[in-house]
């Protein structure tokens, strides 16, 4: 009886030992797998990239028994568990070799089935290290019977195919198939599940040792094609082959967690035609002129982002900042909604002449003193040149009659948020894209150009809800800005007739270079699409010999060729409350044309005016200036020239109470060192103006 109750006893003991862990169920394991990628899809479910997230093992999606290759999952089972459609959980001849083996004091058989190997997956305890033990040997056993159980044979199959580690961190078929092959685990070979069978017993194996595995597996004497097949398989890290790569900086901003599958309103083709043609046009500049740049390209109608391209890479020393999305002074790309803002405000029409001439601003800061970009003059210009050429005098000049303030405010409506300041941080620089802005926001708002006047944000994820767009200027200045930017004769002046931004249908353009040659820019919309490219050096550095129609205005050219190749852009309908008028410039200012007009501001003769029509004021020195004696040149040539403005017969000069003279003359002076006051005096007695200024 003692003996029963200790066999008993015994026997309760060695059934607790090897009680195996809970398993699982199959819908379970699938449930519970995470990706350590997340993928990205254009609008027609096509792969655009996709991003690796969690780095503590390269997983792919769970991959169905049905879309591995069946020569490969033959070859795989050969090698693995030959009888595993025979055995149920335990392989009990394998059991018997092995222990045979190690009476006979030979190196000993692996026994483990696929079955125990997947319960080991499962349950990692079964196989934590030191686990060699017999107790140890039978609970696996006993975990892949209860396996065998309650799952099926292509449930137990397809597990292990997803769970094994094959090389290194890469875990499952599809990892290694894409990561080590090339391939999609459907399209594998025998050979392959050959070398992939090979390097399971030791995944860390070198090729020679993997060949030489595969080819006793195969059972073949001529081994060549496997110790070739190998050292590829084994070369230098492999990105995924099949991944193509296209938008590597929108995946990194939108893929966040493992598993996820994201799909955007990105075109693959439109995405691969900008990666070409800012590909093609960066190469052509040479790393050492320019080795960034980003392209985007939206839907006018929907507001649906078709192409983000944050970089190429190439020579580039910053490949994984996203250029689409970097804020970079503007230059004179904002140019166009001062002038929206002009018009709308009745300050100007497009055939208001402004005076294209030196000017000095006295600014808290100091004096600031504008300058055209190739730093010539125009004298007087059109408002429509003046946009169209992208004049910077002009502009500023613009800019006092609007005011700071209000142009700041209307670049916040239209979706500049880096201008978080106020009017008076930027000043009168503005004008002329002092502020930060993003490729993004680029084509954001000139897109609401071409829709009127309303801005609504782009979208990028398909389906996402669009908010609704809102007026930031009138139908009719918006048109008028359009119909400026799209004129080839208005910019011919500054760009020539055959520039890059000249194209065979209707298109509006802008572009714009930044302080030292930063950035430059080239912004332009037709009636379906805005395009927007950014080139310059993310790092910061000048670019050297590339300018506004040299660096950017090519890749724009070539997009909005390529995007309209079925049908040419058309120009936007005229609005109500727009009447033309043929217009004639006194004086060859520019050539007779026909021009728009807000309705009731038309007219049809433009002259300058005449110097009695303006006020009487003096032009330099400015108010503020500070002006230094140099020891080195004689004291009496540095005299200072007086220049006035306006109707100034009659009217006489007087520094710190000393008369000058009379104004017309231009009196040359000499004012020593100390604050000065100089007044332009009236016949009737009375000053018209006065400046201060200091010498030192």
């Amino acid at each position: 009886m003692a003996g029963v109750l200790l066999l008993a006893a015994l026997y309760a003991a060695a059934n607790y030992a090897t009680l195996p862990p809970p398993l699982p169920s199959h819908l379970a394991t699938i449930a519970a797998w995470k990706p350590s990628e997340a993928w990205l899809y254009d609008r027609d479910g096509r792969l655009l990239d996709s991003s690796r997230v969690d780095f503590a093992a390269r997983r792919l999606a769970w991959v169905p028994l049905d879309k591995v290759a069946p020569d490969a999952v033959t070859a795989l089972v050969a090698a693995e568990d030959k009888r595993f459609r025979a055995h149920h959980g335990i392989d009990w001849w394998s059991v018997a070799g092995s222990l045979r083996d190690r009476v006979e004091g030979e190196r000993t058989r692996g026994a483990s089935t696929l079955s125990m190997q997947v319960a080991a997956y499962l349950a990692p305890d079964l196989a934590m290290p030191g686990a060699r033990g017999w107790l140890d040997k039978l609970r696996q056993m006993r975990a892949g019977a209860a396996l065998e159980r309650a799952w099926s044979k292509d449930e137990i199959l397809e597990a292990y195919l997803n769970l094994a580690g094959f090389r290194g961190e890469a875990q499952g078929i599809g990892a290694a198939a894409l990561g080590l092959l090339g391939k999609t685990p459907a399209a594998l070979t025998r050979d392959d599940g050959l070398m992939l069978a090979a390097l399971l017993p030791n995944p860390r194996a070198g090729a020679e040792e993997v060949a030489r595995r595969a080819c006793a597996l195969a059972r073949e004497k001529d081994c060549i094609r496997f110790a070739a097949a190998a050292a590829s398989m084994l070369g230098p890290a492999r990105s995924l082959a099949l991944d193509p790569g296209l938008a590597p900086h929108l995946a990194n901003r939108l893929l966040a967690q493992p598993g996820l599958k994201v799909a955007t309103t990105i075109d693959a083709n439109v995405q691969r035609l900008a990666i070409r043609a800012l590909r093609r046009q960066l190469q052509g500049l040479g790393g050492t002129r320019a080795r960034d740049g980003a392209v985007v390209v939206a839907e006018n109608a929907t507001g649906e982002i078709l192409a983000w391209v944050g970089g190429i890479g190439g020579a580039s020393t910053a490949p994984f900042v996203d250029g689409a999305a970097s804020y970079r002074q503007a230059g004179s790309t904002l140019k166009p909604f001062l002038y929206a803002l002009g018009l709308e405000k009745g300050y100007l029409t497009p055939a208001s002449i402004l005076d294209d001439s030196p000017v000095q601003l006295d600014t808290a800061s100091g004096l600031y003193v504008p300058q055209n970009y190739d730093r010539a003059f125009k004298g007087p210009v059109s408002a429509r040149a003046a946009l169209a050429g992208s004049l910077n005098v002009p502009a500023v000049r613009t800019l006092l009659l609007t005011g700071v303030e209000p142009f700041r405010d209307r670049l916040w409506d239209t979706g500049y948020r880096g201008l978080t300041q106020d009017g008076d941080y930027y000043g009168y620089s503005l004008a002329l894209g002092s502020a930060e802005v993003t490729l993004i926001e680029q084509v954001a708002a000139y897109r609401s150009l071409a829709l009127g006047g309303r801005w609504s944000p782009l979208q990028v994820r398909k389906g996402a809800a669009n908010e609704a767009a809102r007026a930031t200027t009138t139908p009719q200045a918006a048109w008028l800005v359009a119909d400026m930017l799209a004129d080839p004769n208005a910019r011919a002046g500054t760009f020539g007739m055959e520039s890059a931004l000249r194209l065979p249908f209707w298109a509006a353009v802008k572009t714009g270079t930044s302080k030292a040659m930063r950035d430059n820019w080239c912004i332009g919309f037709s009636d379906r699409f805005t395009v927007g490219v950014w080139v310059g050096n993310l790092e910061g550095d000048p670019m050297r010999a590339v300018s506004g129609t040299s660096g950017a205005a090519p890749v724009w050219r070539d997009v909005m060729m390529a995007l309209h190749a079925a049908r040419p852009g058309r120009a936007p309908a005229m609005p109500r409350g727009i009447e033309a008028r043929q217009v004639r410039f006194e004086a060859g200012i520019e050539q007779p044309r026909r021009e728009y007009f807000l309705a009731g501001t038309g007219m049809s003769r433009v002259a300058a005016a005449p110097a009695l029509a303006r006020r009487a004021k003096i032009v330099s020195p400015v108010s503020g200036s500070v002006y230094a004696i140099d020891p080195d040149i004689p004291i009496d040539r540095q005299r200072m020239m007086i220049a006035v403005a306006g109707e100034v017969t009659g009217h006489r000069l007087e520094l710190d109470g000393r008369e000058l003279g009379a104004a017309d003359a231009r009196p040359m002076v000499l004012a020593g060192p100390g604050r000065h006051r100089l007044r332009l005096v009236a016949p009737s007695g009375r000053a018209v103006d006065q400046v201060l200024f200091t010498v030192r």
